[in-house]
């Protein structure tokens, strides 16, 4: 059970992440979490270099698809921005979602990565399929109140995790 907790690998932000390293582990797709993974809560501007990234990692031969529990509108914007399919209202960690934007980039699971910044949507939605599940420090403290409160219980499941030796 708390292993559906622990994310394959763990970065301060997308900028750390290698394409070379997803690569060598197969990876040839990633499912986006939107709100605080690449773009602030409530906010409609994307980092310059946020886009960057996501432009070469486009240009690397990734495909991608942006999942959130957003409203469509809101992520429709950020997906049109790159060109790229999106699943809104995914109700995460359920596995719809995520078995739709799989489907949509025509890849199997073990050929998929998801990146979030929050365990019990992002993490234990990827782990429930077997992607790989990469966890990233939010982009910004201002978050929605439901939010707020999972952040709490997130912490405590950190370490909980933490004392049984599974996560570092």
């Amino acid at each position: 059970m708390y292993s559906l907790l622990c994310p394959t690998l763990i970065y301060n932000s997308l900028h750390d992440i290698e394409y070379n390293h997803l690569k060598s582990l197969g990876i040839r797709g990633i499912i986006f979490d939107l709100d605080n993974t690449i773009i602030p809560w409530d906010s409609q501007e994307m980092s310059p270099e946020i886009i960057t990234w996501l432009n070469t990692l486009l240009a690397e031969g990734f495909k991608i698809c942006f999942l959130s529990n957003n409203m469509g509108k809101r992520v429709k914007g950020i997906a049109t921005i790159f060109n790229a399919p999106f699943v809104s209202r995914a109700y995460k960690p359920a596995k719809a979602g995520f078995r739709q934007a799989i489907a949509t980039m025509e890849l199997s699971p073990n050929q998929v990565a998801v990146i979030g910044d929050q365990l019990f949507t992002d993490i234990l939605g990827g782990n429930r399929l077997g992607l790989v599940t990469i966890w990233v420090k939010p982009l910004s403290s201002k978050e929605f109140i439901g939010t707020k409160i999972t952040r709490r219980l997130e912490k405590l499941a950190v370490g909980l995790l933490k004392a049984k030796g599974l996560l570092k």
